[in-house]
C-alpha cells in the first residue's frame, strides 16, 4: 500500500468512483494508526536531519488513542525523539481547568506528552479557562502562533456523529477560524458518559475553525467502527456542505480518510459492491443487493421487476439468477424464516427454516451485557421470552457500570440511610449513618467533575446492580440469573483510557468453561473499539479463541445484537424476534428500572419500531416492534 500522507493526490480506482476524498482502508484500528504512527516518525525524523521543526495538528477523542499509544512505543522502544516537534491541539471545552480529568489539555498528558520528550513550551492546546471578552483576541493569537511556526505539516483528525471536525459543528462556513463555538447537543450527548450525565457536558469550547484545518498541509482523517460509517460515507460520498464539515476534505488536494474495515462499511465499494465491479453472486450479497432495491424504491420484495433490477445496476445479478420473480421469492423466504418468536428454538418442531435449533432443551443461555444495562435495553423482550419458554438464561454483567452513575443517585442513597437513623434512633444504626455521612462529605470534596474515590464508585456500582437485578425480576427471572464479574480494565479504569489484560480474558473464559451454553448473546462487534462494549467482546472473542478445541463449542451458536451503536440494517439480520405492543411495554418497563443513569442512555422502543417498520415495507407481517440479531461465526 503506498503512503497514507502523500496518497491523496493519486487516481482514484473504479472501485472507488463513488468517492470524493481518498479513503483508505485497514483490517483494524491497530493496522492503521501503525502504519500512520510509521509515517508521522518518518516525518519528524527527515526534519531532524535538515535541522527543522516537524509541526503536527493533534486531535482528542477515543478515535486517535491507538495511534498515540504506537508513537509512545516509538519514543520509548525505537528512540524517535520529539524535541524537534511543535503542536497545536484542535480544541478545548471551556469552563475546564487544565487539570480537569475531562480537559483535553489533561487528556493530551496522559495519552501523549507526558511519555515523550516533547518541550513543553512547544505544545499548544486552547486555554478554554478565559474570560469571554479575552477569547476572540486569544482565537487570534492561537492563528498567528501557527504562522509563526510555519504552519502545520500534518493535520491528524477524528470524525463526531455530526461530522464535525474539531468541534465545527453544523453551520461552521469553509473559512472559519479559531473561535468558540456552541456544541451541538449530539455532540454534548456523545460526551455524556465522561461527565456522568448530559447536564455536565460544557456547553462550549474553542475549536480551531474549518478554515485553519483545511490550511494544513496534508490531512488524515481517522474512523473506527461501524457507528462512524454513516457519517463516514456522507463525508466521503456525499455533497460538500458546511452541515458536515468533514466534507470540506473533498476540496484539499491532500486529504485522506484513514478507516477500518467497519467504519467503511456504508461506502459503495463495500455495502453496494455490484455496483462498481463485477461481483460473485451467493447468497448473503443477493439478499443485500434485492433488499438495497426494495429499501430504494420503497417497494416490497415480491412486488420488484425485471426493468428495476435493470435500471439500478442490479441487472448482473437478474441475468445470472433470474428472472425477478424467482430471486423475489428466495429473498422473501430468506427474510421471512428470520422471523421467530422462539429466540432459544422451539421444541418438537421443525427446525429447518428457523434460525436456531430445536434442540437441545432446554438451553444453557449465556446474556453478555458490557454495561448493566445493555442487554435489557438492547434485547429484554428476547431476555422474557428466553425466561418465559424454559431456557436456563445467566445475564453476565461484565462491568459495573459505575462511571455511568450520577452523584444524584448516590448521594439520594446516602441520605435516606442517614434519615433512617435520625427516625429511628436505633444504635444499631451507627456504622451504617457513619458510612452515609462519609460518602456524602466525599461527595462534597470531589465535586461536580471530581474522580470517585473508591468507596464512592463501589457505592455507585452496587446501585446499578440494584437496579439490574429488579429489572431482569420484571422478566420472571430469579437472582440466579443475575452473575456480577467487575472486570478489572473498567474498575481500574474510565472512558477513553481502559486497557483490556489478560485477566479479563480469563474471567469470561472461567464463565464460559462453567456453563458451557448452547447459546451465547454479545454486543460490541461494531462498537468504537475503545469503547467498554467494544472491549467486552473482545474479551469474548479471545476466550472463544483459547476454548476453540472444547467439545461444547461446537455445539454452540453465538448471537450478536446491537446497542447505542449503528442499528442492524435489515439484509444484516439472521434472526428477528417480534414484540406486541404489550411484550415492547414490558420491555420498556423494565429498562424504566435504571434510574440511576442518564435517560438518553436508554432509548431503545423507538429502535425496535424502525426495525418492524422496515421489515413491514419489505413485504414482511407487521409487528409492533422488533429485536434484531446477527449469527456470528468467527
Amino acid at each position: 500500500m503506498s503512503s497514507i500522507i502523500e496518497s491523496a493526490g493519486k487516481r482514484l480506482t473504479q472501485e472507488e468512483r463513488f468517492e470524493k476524498a481518498r479513503t483508505l482502508i485497514f483490517p483494524t484500528p491497530a493496522e492503521a494508526s501503525a502504519r500512520l504512527a510509521a509515517e508521522v516518525a518518518d516525518l519528524i525524523r527527515a526534519r531532524q536531519a535538515e535541522g527543522r521543526t516537524a509541526v503536527l495538528g493533534l486531535a482528542t477523542g477515543s478515535t486517535p488513542v491507538p495511534f498515540y499509544r504506537e508513537l509512545v512505543r516509538l519514543h520509548k522502544e525505537e528512540g524517535l525523539s520529539f524535541r524537534n516537534v511543535i503542536s497545536f491541539n484542535l480544541d478545548e471545552y471551556c469552563g475546564l481547568e487544565r487539570d480537569h480529568r475531562e480537559s483535553y489539555f489533561s487528556f493530551m498528558q496522559d495519552q501523549l506528552f507526558a511519555h515523550v520528550d516533547m518541550p513543553p513550551e512547544n505544545v499548544h492546546v486552547p486555554d478554554g479557562t478565559l474570560p469571554v471578552d479575552e477569547v476572540y483576541d486569544y482565537c487570534r493569537e492561537y492563528e498567528r502562533k501557527i504562522e509563526e511556526a510555519g504552519g502545520i505539516d500534518l493535520q491528524i483528525l477524528g470524525i463526531g456523529r455530526t461530522g464535525h471536525i474539531g468541534f465545527n459543528e453544523p453551520g461552521s462556513t469553509r473559512d472559519s477560524q479559531t473561535r468558540m463555538i456552541t456544541l451541538d447537543r449530539v455532540t454534548r450527548q456523545d460526551a455524556a458518559a465522561d461527565f456522568l450525565g448530559e447536564a455536565n457536558v460544557p456547553r462550549f469550547a474553542i475549536t480551531m475553525g474549518v478554515g485553519t484545518i483545511l490550511a494544513a498541509r496534508s490531512l488524515v482523517l481517522m474512523a473506527w467502527g461501524e457507528n462512524k460509517a454513516e457519517i463516514v460515507h456522507s463525508a466521503v460520498e456525499g455533497t460538500v456542505t458546511d452541515q458536515v464539515s468533514a466534507s470540506f476534505l473533498q476540496e484539499h488536494p491532500n486529504a485522506t480518510f484513514l478507516v477500518d474495515t467497519a467504519a467503511a462499511s456504508q461506502l459503495t465499494r463495500s455495502c453496494r459492491p455490484w455496483l462498481v465491479r463485477s461481483v460473485t453472486w451467493d447468497e448473503e450479497l443477493e439478499k443485500r443487493s434485492v433488499v438495497w432495491l426494495a429499501t430504494t424504491l420503497d417497494k416490497p420484495v415480491l412486488k420488484l421487476v425485471d426493468e428495476e433490477y435493470n435500471e439500478n445496476g442490479v441487472g448482473e445479478l437478474l441475468t445470472e439468477q433470474g428472472p425477478s420473480y424467482d430471486i423475489n421469492i428466495r429473498v422473501f423466504n430468506q427474510l421471512q424464516h428470520t422471523i421467530t418468536g422462539w429466540p432459544g428454538g422451539k421444541k418438537g418442531s421443525d427446525d429447518t427454516n428457523r434460525p436456531e435449533r430445536a434442540q437441545p432443551y432446554p438451553k444453557r443461555v449465556v446474556i453478555f451485557s458490557p454495561e448493566p444495562q445493555d442487554a435489557v435495553t438492547s434485547m429484554g423482550g428476547t431476555i422474557h421470552r428466553l425466561v418465559d419458554q424454559g431456557h436456563q438464561v445467566t445475564i453476565v454483567y461484565q462491568t459495573s457500570g459505575s462511571l455511568r452513575v450520577s452523584d444524584v443517585a448516590a448521594r439520594k442513597f446516602s441520605s435516606v440511610i442517614l434519615e433512617m437513623g435520625e427516625v429511628l434512633g436505633d444504635e444499631g444504626w451507627k456504622s451504617q449513618t457513619s458510612y452515609a455521612a462519609s460518602i456524602i462529605a466525599q461527595l462534597d470534596e470531589k465535586g461536580e467533575f471530581g474522580i470517585d474515590p473508591e468507596n464512592v464508585r463501589r457505592l455507585k456500582g452496587l446501585i446499578l446492580r440494584g437496579e439490574a437485578r429488579d429489572a431482569s425480576k420484571v422478566f420472571g427471572a430469579g437472582d440466579s440469573t443475575n452473575l456480577f464479574v467487575d472486570m478489572p480494565f473498567y474498575e481500574k479504569g474510565r472512558y477513553r483510557r481502559f486497557h483490556l489484560t489478560d485477566d479479563d480474558v480469563a474471567i469470561v473464559k472461567k464463565v464460559l468453561e462453567r456453563i458451557e451454553p448452547h447459546q451465547i448473546f454479545a454486543t460490541g462487534s461494531a462498537a468504537d473499539p475503545s469503547s467498554v462494549q467494544a472491549l467486552c467482546f473482545t474479551a469474548l472473542r479471545s476466550s472463544l479463541e483459547q476454548l476453540k478445541e472444547q467439545s461444547w463449542l461446537g455445539n454452540c451458536f453465538v448471537w450478536l445484537y446491537r446497542g447505542r451503536d449503528k442499528r442492524v440494517d435489515s439484509h444484516e439480520i439472521d434472526m428477528a424476534v417480534p414484540m406486541s405492543p404489550d411484550q415492547l411495554a414490558l420491555k420498556m418497563d423494565a429498562v424504566r428500572k435504571f434510574q440511576s443513569i442518564g435517560r438518553e442512555e436508554l432509548s431503545t422502543a423507538d429502535q425496535n419500531r424502525e426495525i418492524a417498520k422496515n421489515y413491514d415495507s419489505l413485504g414482511m407481517a407487521e409487528y409492533e416492534a422488533i429485536e434484531a440479531f446477527q449469527r456470528w461465526r468467527p
